[in-house]
């Protein structure tokens, strides 16, 4: 199965999108397909097509594909120039004086006045006819939807600008052959009004569109333009795509590092705050990996190339945000359904509403007025937008605390989370660990015995291996990891097994260091057992140091009334001594990986909301069977692969902000679907005339302003997560 994802152009309310999605599923080859109003991009699966077929579905279903997306730089929006808006937003002025002025008591015009109604007549045609130029790119979206039995907003708009130029081209010949009465029976300035406020109207809301893509757009932006490429003693300066993986570069203090990759040489702190929301400096030395981007405090370094364009950090994380913001939660799933349904019902309300209103007495003049009314008044914009724009938004306020989720159906579900379960080691913990004391009964001398274990557990994925430092290289062979046991493996003819206690129950020997286990575990140490040949040579207590920042994750976990459990594979002993530390009272220790996954379910089954918290291949199985797997940062490939959500700074207080920020984007959500349907519930029997024998009456151009401003409430609503953002800095 093959993924693409398109930038769609012409789309503009929420008709389109839920038109495009569906007529798009139905085609043969693909399996399924999103549709994104806010970004304008369709995310295809399909198989047996190529791209210029799916360029030709989305064309023939009346809309452009303007390629495939490539990153960020594709979000930009076209600028339009707002000269042409001021000058026709005063245009309109003069219109609504020519054809209302004399009505409303106000001086006239010499020459432009009901003393020569074909001159007045023929000038505010004149002016209907700029503003069909103007729009004409919403008439020929309107009409092109309609053709694919897809109408969307234009359509009305279309059909509202179709039916009042015609009736005022019909006025304008009667009153050439003399019929001065069609003079007040001209809608040539509710054509012009129409056109111009759902123009403007959209010119502003790409701005708000565009604000609420900026925490996406940062990320690109701060990566550099060029690299400085070190070739034995010479530098040169060259552009980002010149640079080849293996390239050794250089950063000095200022610099920003140009690619992602792996610190040869030399030493410094760099800034990483734009991807994990933490200021502290970060020490980089021989070894350590490096992110395009980061800017180097002070120091020198020297790096090896080795992600680069799609491959980097930077990249992947646009990729995840952009694909999460295309995932729909079920409340817009629920929205759009609407949405579809909604040009086609209101079409029949406006030709309701005109020959009820004949029926009952009304002029032709007045139906006419209500159904025009009724189509321009009638906002699904409001409705489209309720639900992307919020996800947007706070997609990117995740993004910036360092949170980056692979859909969108993950912000949906943390809003209810009442349990977290999270793992020890690396979560909890720093996850550097050091040798704290040792048993040597082997042959060997400390120093040897101590590089037989580090080079056994450089090839472990557990963090374990972190507390051991290769002195000098040996042959290891045949590596096996045992799941919630250990490692097993040679070095040149002696096998040697590492690990917990249940390592010994597996080979059935006898724990001589019963005593000692139990003092390293009271200290807090992790255990590691060394078995070579089947016999028994060696323990090791390892000891991990508390996260400062997990302490108050804690506190403010159990203030929100949210239980939370450590669920490990460790002894008991240290899991108690670490859970003691953090204040966590409810501890599973000594447990496989397979049991994990099987205690998240049990949770599950008690109705629990389960968010589980993990870096490690162990856990990757408890991620999956979570409501939501969150992976640390230094997490393996594994586990990250299997998390919903990446914690890129690894800092569990920012999971408080996740949940807030759900709970948050679907309060508005739901005061944008509220209002949407309230605009509509509440203007379309004003628009259809049903509240006149009140005096509450409404025209096309009223209709027309309103629309805008429906459209208008829900974005800057949605916009609000922003400012609220900023409150809680």
């Amino acid at each position: 199965m093959k993924k693409i994802v398109l930038r769609i152009g012409g789309m503009t309310c929420s008709a389109c999108s839920s038109g495009l999605e569906k007529y798009l599923s139905r085609q043969e080859g693909v399996s399924s397909a999103s549709v994104n109003l806010v970004l304008s991009l369709a995310t295809i699966e399909y198989e047996n097509l190529s791209k210029k077929d799916l360029e030709r579905f989305v064309k023939e279903a009346g809309f452009q594909s303007l390629g495939e997306f490539k990153g960020v730089e594709d979000l930009e929006s076209k600028k339009e120039d707002k000269t042409k808006y001021i000058v026709l937003g005063i245009l309109i002025l003069i219109m609504m004086y020519l054809g209302m002025g004399e009505m409303l008591g106000l001086p006239t015009i010499p020459f432009l006045n009901m003393d020569y109604p074909v001159l007045l007549s023929s000038v505010l045609l004149l002016i209907t006819i700029v503003y069909l130029i103007f729009g004409f790119d919403i008439l020929k979206s309107g009409f092109t939807n309609l053709i694919h039995r897809m109408p969307n907003m234009d359509t009305l708009v279309l059909f509202s600008v179709f039916f009042s130029l015609a009736y005022s081209l019909f006025g304008y010949v009667q009153i050439i052959l003399g019929n001065l009465s069609y003079m007040h029976h001209l809608y040539f300035e509710s054509a012009a009004m129409v056109l111009y406020f759902v123009k403007l109207g959209r010119y502003i809301e790409s701005f708000s569109k565009d604000q609420t893509k900026s925490a996406i757009r940062k990320l690109v932006q701060i990566t550099p333009s060029k690299a400085i490429v070190k070739d034995g003693e010479k530098l040169t300066e060259v552009t980002i795509d010149e640079v080849s993986t293996g390239d050794t570069l250089v950063c000095r203090a200022g610099d920003k590092v140009a690619v992602d990759g792996t610190v040869t040489s030399g030493k410094t702190y760099v800034d990483e705050s734009f991807i994990t929301g933490e200021s502290a400096p970060v020490l980089k030395t021989s070894g350590s990996k490096v992110i395009a981007g980061s800017i180097c405090y002070d120091g020198y370094i020297e790096y090896s190339a080795e992600k680069i364009g799609k491959e980097s950090t930077i990249s992947e994380i646009v990729t995840m945000v952009v694909d999460a913001t295309n995932t729909k939660s079920k409340v817009q799933k629920m929205a759009d359904r609407i949405s579809g349904y909604f040009v086609p019902i209101i079409l029949a309300i406006a030709i309701v509403t005109f020959i009820l209103s004949y029926l009952l007495g009304c002029s032709f003049s007045v139906s006419f007025t209500h159904f025009v009314t009724v189509l321009v008044v009638a906002c699904p914009c409001a409705l489209g937008l309720a639900v992307p724009l919020v996800v947007v938004v706070s997609n990117g306020l995740c993004a910036e605390k360092g949170l980056f989720l692979r859909n969108g159906e993950v912000l949906e579900r943390a809003k209810t989370i009442d349990t977290i379960v999270v793992d020890k080691t690396g979560t909890l913990t720093q996850g550097k660990l050091r040798v704290y004391e040792f048993q040597n009964d082997s042959n060997l001398t400390d120093a040897k015995f101590l590089n037989v274990v580090a080079n056994l557990e450089s090839f472990s994925s557990h963090p374990i291996h972190t507390a051991f430092d290769v002195t000098k290289k040996l042959d290891v062979s045949h590596f096996e990891e045992l799941s919630g046991m250990g490692i097993l493996a040679k070095i040149n003819d002696d096998e040697y097994y590492l690990g917990n206690h249940k390592i010994l129950t597996r080979l059935k020997l006898k724990n001589r260091y019963q005593t000692k286990e139990d003092n390293y575990s009271k200290s807090g140490c992790s255990i590691i057992y060394v078995v070579q040949n089947k016999k028994l040579i060696g323990i090791i207590g390892v000891k991990d140091t508390v996260r400062e920042e997990s302490k108050e994750a804690i506190r403010e976990f159990k203030r929100r009334g949210i239980d939370v459990v450590m669920l490990t594979g460790d002894h008991e002993g240290v899991a108690n001594q670490i859970a003691k530390e953090v204040g966590i009272r409810h501890v599973i220790s000594d447990v496989l990986p397979k049991e994990k996954a099987s205690y998240i379910e049990k949770l599950k089954q008690d109705g629990k909301h389960v968010i589980m918290v993990g870096d490690g291949i162990n856990d990757a199985p408890a991620l999956v069977a979570s409501s939501i797997g969150i992976s640390i940062n230094q997490g393996t490939d594994v586990a990250m692969d299997s998390a919903d959500v990446i914690l890129m700074n690894n800092n569990l207080s920012n999971i408080i902000d996740f949940i807030d920020i759900s709970k948050r984007s679907y309060h508005i959500i739901w005061q944008n679907l509220f209002w949407a349907f309230f605009y509509n519930a509440l203007m379309i029997p004003i628009a259809a005339g049903l509240l006149s024998p009140l005096g509450i009456t409404m025209n096309p151009m009223v209709a027309s302003i309103a629309m805008t401003i429906s459209s208008l409430t829900v974005v800057m609503n949605s916009l609000r997560l922003r400012r609220w953002k900023n409150e809680r800095n």
